[in-house]
């Protein structure tokens, strides 16, 4: 994935980085450890590409009600 600017702000200061993500969702805390994606120094902005997207989706509450809906 090449990246070059913020989709929010417009700045050209992405930077790659590979840390561990603690984000809430419906009052539970998740992780994902040593994620990789694109964030902005200036706005915040966090950029995932697919491979994060999957492994977001493997531990968020919010994908976990999806699937069991599909499944039914």
């Amino acid at each position: 994935m090449s990246i070059t600017f913020c989709p929010s702000c417009g700045s050209k200061k992405l930077k790659k980085v590979r840390r561990n993500l603690v984000e809430e969702c419906q009052g539970q805390t998740y992780v994902v450890p040593r994620l990789e994606f694109h964030e902005c120094p200036d706005c915040g902005e966090k950029i995932y590409g697919p491979e994060a997207m999957r492994r977001i989706e493997a531990v968020s509450p919010a994908f976990k009600e999806r699937s069991a809906l599909i499944q039914r």
